[in-house]
């Protein structure tokens, strides 16, 4: 008989959320009111309609769920707000027990005349730290009952972009009308890891991460190289969106030149039938050797489940994700939520639906809770990260002693 792990349990333990997109991730009541203030015309009025308009429980095509982010990103495009919506998903993800987060966003979707790109950094980490401060403050981390919460930010590139995404974007595209589109993609890169690094250096942000987002298949990372490559070089770790919408090649392209410390989604890691190159005559050997490669290397996979349902036609059930196949191949992997708004989900709700569906045993769930924290881009030294991982299991095991039965 498999051990029971209850929803409380999983409530109540440390978690960590290491693929959160801050314009997936607003409250919907916040939506609506920023929406009124700012004259953005939404399909509803109500959390109701939008629920049943544009944030479905499932949707038709990944364009269909993309659709909500024109939405969202329409508000946030000052500083004020940006820092309001940040703020509320740090209380939100501290309220069900998680205890780091890191936040990922594209700031030169959010620029204008008025907004530059490390403007939109600088409030998006004014409201993770005005609610991460008031968790800390708290007299129960104080007394040592509760652990204190950490934050890191992530900044997303844009695989490839259009004049109506931002001003940023059409001013760049006008600027550089006559050069090849991936020269212009990779110029906006490239301009957001200097951004990065220069506020690490001068300001000291906890920018933790570059990322790489948005239309996988026909716009490859290594157009990114070059961001890459000085995010690299400033010790700026790395993840890219790979594997989502694309096959094994994607993945091992996001490594080998993006060296990608982290996979985002990671989804067909394992579709042997996706590999495009006819150079490669063993496909299952290739995936066989690739997930080896990562699992040796411990190259995080941020897993997205429910995103993961929505967006992709042949994964009906968590039966038919490779997350089960991901763990079994020993691989460093961490349950996510993607977009907290669009997925209509919490980090708990991730955990119980990979415990329940891929019938994880107590210490494999213990092991996807400790990779989360273990994988992460903390942004303290090597030494700080290790005590807090050690907090984290000794919160994890003391929960697990009250509220689970021993193991026989």
């Amino acid at each position: 008989m498999r051990e029971k792990i209850t929803p409380e349990f999983i409530r109540r333990i440390p978690k960590s959320d290491l693929h959160l997109h801050l314009d997936g991730s607003l409250r919907l009541p916040t939506l609506i009111g920023l929406a009124k203030k700012e004259d953005v015309t939404l399909p509803s009025q109500t959390e109701e309609g939008l629920r049943k308009l544009i944030f479905k429980p499932t949707y038709a095509s990944l364009g269909e769920y993309l659709h909500g982010f024109a939405y969202t990103c329409a508000v946030l495009q000052n500083a004020e707000n940006l820092e309001r919506v940040a703020c509320e998903l740090a209380e939100d993800n501290i309220a069900e027990g998680v205890r780091y987060i890191e936040v990922r966003f594209a700031p030169q979707l959010s620029t204008s005349a008025d907004l530059s790109t490390a403007e939109v950094i600088r409030a998006v980490n004014r409201g993770l730290d005005r609610a991460a401060r008031a968790h800390n403050r708290s007299s129960e981390v104080k007394a040592g009952k509760d652990l204190p919460f950490h934050f890191g930010l992530i900044v997303c590139a844009m695989r490839r972009f259009a004049k109506g995404f931002s001003p940023y974007y059409a001013d760049l595209l006008r600027l550089m009308a006559h050069a090849r589109a991936e020269e212009v993609y990779a110029t906006a890169s490239l301009e957001l890891a200097r951004t990065a690094a220069e506020l690490i250096r001068e300001e000291r942000l906890p920018i933790v991460g570059f990322d790489l987002a948005g239309e996988e298949a026909g716009f490859p990372a290594e157009i990114h190289q070059a961001a890459y490559q000085f995010a690299h070089d400033h010790f700026i770790k790395k993840t890219v969106h790979a594997g989502e919408a694309y096959g094994p090649e994607s993945i091992f392209q996001a490594i080998t030149r993006c060296h990608a410390n982290r996979i985002g989604h990671g989804t067909f890691l394992f579709a042997d039938d996706m590999i495009r190159d006819p150079a490669i005559k063993d496909r299952k050997r290739y995936v066989t050797d690739l997930a080896n490669y990562i699992a040796s290397q411990r190259i995080g996979i941020e897993v997205c489940p429910t995103s993961n349902l929505q967006t992709t036609p042949s994964i009906k059930t968590i039966a038919d994700h490779p997350v089960k196949q991901m763990i079994a191949h020993g691989l460093s992997v961490s349950i996510c939520t993607d977009n907290r708004l669009m997925s209509n989900t919490t980090v708990s709700r991730e955990l119980q639906l990979v415990v329940e569906e891929a019938r994880l045993t107590r210490h494999e769930l213990r092991n996807l809770v400790v990779a989360g924290f273990k994988g992460s881009f903390f942004p303290g030294s090597h030494v700080e990260k290790r005590a807090f991982v050690d907090t984290v299991i000794a919160r994890y095991e003391a929960l697990e002693a009250e509220l689970l039965k021993p193991l026989n």
